[in-house]
C-alpha cells in the first residue's frame, strides 16, 4: 500500500458513534469487504490499532479486571497434551469436554461464531487473604476462594458486556463477539499465556509474575482485528514442587503439568456426582466445595498475591466456613434460600450434605455423631445415607456400630447397605487393632 493510500485508510478510522460506516470505507457493507477494509486499517495504522488495544486494556482495569492481554485465534500448540489427557481418562465424568463439537472448536476457534480476529483475555484477582470470622468451634467446612461470594460468572460477563460496549463506541460500528467466563471450548491457560499474563504451572494454573494465581479468566473472542500481545515464554516454577508434595491425593502428575481429575478435591466435591472413592476420603479432610491448598504452597502466591477490594469478591458468611453439621442436616428450602446466589449450588444440596459426611468422618467428629445417625435414617438421597454410613464407621464408637446395625436392618438401597457392611468391618478391625 502506498503512502497516500495508508494515509487516506488511516484517516478514515471510524469515529466513536455506533453504526457511522465512514464515508471513505467501501460503498458496500457485505462482511467481506468490511474485513478487507479492516486488515487495510490494520496494516496503515498500527499506531491506531495499538492505541485502541491500549484503551480496551485501561478500561478491563477500570471495571475490574486485574489483567489484560490479547492474543491471536490461531490453533494450541500444545492441543495434542489436551487431548492425551482425555484419552487417559483424567477428565473424569467431565463428558462434555470430549464432545466431538467441543473438541473441533477447541483445535480451531474460528469455528465458533463469529469468527474471531482477536481473542482478549481477561484476568480477575479474587484473593480475599483468611477467611473474615474466626473459625467456629463446631467442625466446620472448608470452600474453595473463589465461591466466597456470589456465582462470579455473572460478575465477569456483566464486565465483559460492558467492554464490549466501550469497544463498539470506540470503533464506530457493531463488532460481533463471543463471551466465556470458564465455560467456553478453549485452552483458557494456553490463551492467557499467549496473550502475555503469565505461565501456566506444575498445579497447571496460570501464574502471574506480579500476582500469582489466585485470578479467574474469561475472554471476549471479537470479530475486529487486534495487535496480539508478546506470549509470556520463560517458565518460573524452576525446581520448586510444593504444589505437588502438598496434594493430599496426590492428583497432580510430576513433571506433567496435568491433574488427574479422578484424584483432585476439587472435582471429587464439585462434580463427582456419585461415590467419593472410599480411599481418597479421609483425604479430603475438610473441604467440601473446590480446594486451595496446591495454591496455598505456592512461593509466587504467598510473595505476591495482594488482597482484592472489589466488593464482588469479598467474602460474605457463611460461604468461607460453613458448619459441617449444617450441611449435612439442611433441607432442600434452607440449601435453596442459603446458597442461592452462590457458586456452591452447583455441587446440589445432596453433593454438599454427601461432602460434609466425609468431612466429618475424616475428622473423626464424635461430637456429630447424633447429625450422621439423623442422616443415615432419614436423609432421601441414597449417596446421603451412604457416606453417613462410612463416617460412622470412622467414628468407630459402640454408638456408632449400634446404629448403623440398626439401619442395616431397613435399608433397602444395595449401595447404602454396601457402606453400612463396609462401616461395621471397619469398627470391628479397629476394636481388635491392639494400641501401642
Amino acid at each position: 500500500m502506498g503512502r497516500k493510500a495508508a494515509t487516506a485508510a488511516a484517516s478514515c478510522w471510524p469515529k466513536a458513534r455506533r453504526n457511522k460506516w465512514p464515508a471513505c470505507a467501501p460503498a458496500t457493507r457485505d462482511s467481506t469487504s468490511r474485513n478487507i477494509w479492516r486488515r487495510r486499517v490494520l496494516e496503515a495504522a498500527p499506531a491506531r490499532t495499538a492505541d485502541l488495544a491500549n484503551r480496551i486494556k485501561a478500561h478491563a482495569r477500570v471495571l475490574g479486571f486485574s489483567a489484560c492481554g490479547i492474543t491471536t485465534p490461531e490453533p494450541p500448540p500444545h492441543l495434542s497434551h489436551f487431548e492425551k489427557w482425555l484419552a487417559d481418562g483424567m477428565h473424569a465424568g467431565m463428558h462434555y469436554l470430549a464432545s466431538a463439537q467441543a473438541r473441533a472448536r477447541r483445535a480451531n476457534t474460528l469455528l465458533i461464531p463469529p469468527r474471531s480476529q482477536s481473542i482478549i483475555m481477561l484476568a480477575t484477582n479474587y484473593y480475599q487473604g483468611e477467611p473474615p470470622t474466626p473459625q467456629p468451634a463446631a467442625p466446620h467446612a472448608k470452600v474453595a476462594r473463589y465461591a466466597w461470594n456470589d456465582d462470579y460468572h455473572h460478575t465477569l460477563l456483566d464486565r465483559m458486556h460492558a467492554l464490549h460496549a466501550f469497544i463498539e463506541a470506540a470503533c464506530g460500528e457493531p463488532v460481533a463477539q463471543r463471551m466465556y467466563a470458564d465455560t467456553g471450548p478453549l485452552l483458557e491457560r494456553e490463551l492467557a499465556q499467549r496473550a502475555g499474563l503469565g505461565w501456566i504451572g506444575k498445579n497447571t494454573m496460570l501464574i502471574q509474575p506480579r500476582a500469582g494465581s489466585w485470578t479467574l479468566l474469561s475472554e471476549i473472542l471479537l470479530a475486529w482485528p487486534l495487535p496480539a500481545d508478546q506470549p509470556f515464554v520463560a517458565d518460573r516454577c524452576g525446581s520448586c514442587t510444593r504444589c505437588i508434595d502438598a496434594c493430599p491425593t496426590q492428583a497432580i502428575l510430576p513433571d506433567e503439568r496435568r491433574i488427574d481429575s479422578r484424584r483432585c478435591i476439587s472435582y471429587l466435591t464439585i462434580e463427582e456426582r456419585g461415590a467419593i472413592t472410599a480411599e481418597l476420603r479421609p483425604a479430603l479432610q475438610d473441604w467440601v466445595f473446590g480446594c486451595d491448598i496446591c495454591q496455598d504452597v505456592c512461593p509466587w502466591n504467598e510473595r505476591f498475591a495482594q488482597a482484592t477490594n472489589d466488593a464482588a469478591f469479598l467474602a460474605r458468611d457463611p460461604l468461607p466456613e460453613p458448619g459441617l453439621e449444617a450441611l449435612l442436616l439442611s433441607s432442600a428450602a434452607q440449601f435453596s434460600e442459603t446458597y442461592k446466589r452462590s457458586p456452591l449450588k452447583r455441587a446440589k444440596r445432596s453433593g454438599l450434605a454427601r461432602n460434609a459426611a466425609v468431612a466429618l468422618g475424616a475428622q473423626r467428629a464424635q461430637a456429630a455423631q447424633p447429625a450422621l445417625v439423623f442422616a443415615l435414617q432419614h436423609d432421601d438421597d441414597a449417596g446421603v445415607r451412604a457416606h453417613a454410613a462410612w463416617a460412622l464407621g470412622q467414628l468407630g464408637s459402640a454408638a456408632s456400630q449400634l446404629a448403623l446395625q440398626a439401619a442395616l436392618a431397613s435399608e433397602q438401597a444395595e449401595v447404602v447397605r454396601g457402606e453400612i457392611a463396609a462401616a461395621l468391618q471397619h469398627c470391628a478391625a479397629a476394636a481388635h487393632t491392639p494400641t501401642v
